[in-house]
């Protein structure tokens, strides 16, 4: 076999033999690539495509989805505030209302206690004013009694007795 080769002496050359040289089995290979990589590649990057979109629109469906989520959210937090500041306010006038009904008991109880107070004092008054007038009604008649008998003669103590067993009767 004999190689054609140009440079000979420099060490670089050209074989043209085609079988030494592999080059129908590379033009061979090179054709089933040509032929049926794409179709074998196209395949897979077809799949491997189709794959990344569904999962980039699951992604953007679950984007959507947490966006509405998180825009609900914020507004029942809102919502939520806003209740929570009503229920201040409310609680607010609840308290002083509270405050302003004991204040109003507490006037009426002292008033209530100070009316009692007042008509103890006046019963207490009018049971020693009673008493007194007793006393000096029951020291007046054993006064009288005392000074009675030097004061009436017999005539006119059979006159009272008759008298006061009369009273005594109509009683």
């Amino acid at each position: 076999m004999t190689s054609l080769s140009f440079f000979a002496t420099n060490g670089f050359g050209l074989n043209l033999n085609l079988f030494e040289t592999n080059v129908i089995n590379l033009a061979v290979v090179i054709f089933g690539l040509y032929k049926f990589l794409p179709n074998f590649l196209g395949g897979m990057l077809e799949r491997r495509r189709s794959a990344i979109l569904v999962d980039l629109k699951d992604a953007e469906d679950r984007l959507a989805s947490a966006s509405q989520s998180l825009a609900n959210a914020k507004k029942d937090l809102a919502a939520a505030e806003q209740k929570a500041s009503q229920i201040r306010k409310d609680c607010k006038v609840r308290a002083e209302a509270i405050r302003l009904e004991s204040e109003k008991r507490t006037v009426e109880e002292m008033a209530r206690i100070k009316q009692g107070a007042a008509s103890d004092l006046n019963a207490e008054a009018a049971r020693v004013s009673s008493q007194l007038r007793l006393k000096a009604a029951e020291l007046a008649i054993e006064k009288a009694i005392q000074s009675l008998p030097q004061k009436l003669d017999e005539k006119t103590k059979a006159k009272f007795v008759t008298q006061s067993i009369k009273n005594m009767g109509k009683a």
